[in-house]
């Protein structure tokens, strides 16, 4: 098995892990499973990529706001409708995904505010997703 250090929050996006194997993908929930964290994790799907989150792996200790899964939400809503992310995202409240993503270096960085956001802080996610003015 696969095991790497908890990811810090907030995390940076280059610590994002690539998952793009299921073996990867299954060590790498384990081990956030173990950990009690948020899994959050990038795959490669052919030129595009995928950023996956998770908080079933947090326990009952771990609570996301409503108010944070409506940002969270409106944020996904707006990566689809400027064409970042490909139509049928998983806008959580406890599995959260986005296909499509144009390159690695903006799955990192999506990656790195969704997973700050389930943690409570949303700066990063409005900085990689700025609302529509």
């Amino acid at each position: 098995m696969l095991r790497v250090q908890t990811l810090p929050v907030p995390c940076p996006a280059h610590l994002i892990p690539v998952a793009t194997s299921s073996g990867a993908f299954h060590d790498l929930y384990r081990n956030a499973l173990v950990d009690g964290a948020v899994f959050v994790i990038i795959e490669c799907e052919g030129n595009r990529w995928t950023v996956k989150a998770d908080t079933l792996t947090t326990g009952s200790g771990h609570v996301v706001t409503d108010a944070v899964n409506a940002e969270v939400r409106a944020a996904m809503t707006r990566l689809v409708e400027r064409h970042e992310v490909d139509w049928g995202a998983y806008m959580g409240p406890i599995y959260f995904m986005m296909h499509g993503v144009r390159n690695e270096e903006r799955a990192r960085e999506l990656a790195a505010a969704l997973h700050a956001a389930l943690y409570g802080d949303l700066v990063p996610l409005a900085q990689a997703v700025p609302p529509t003015v």
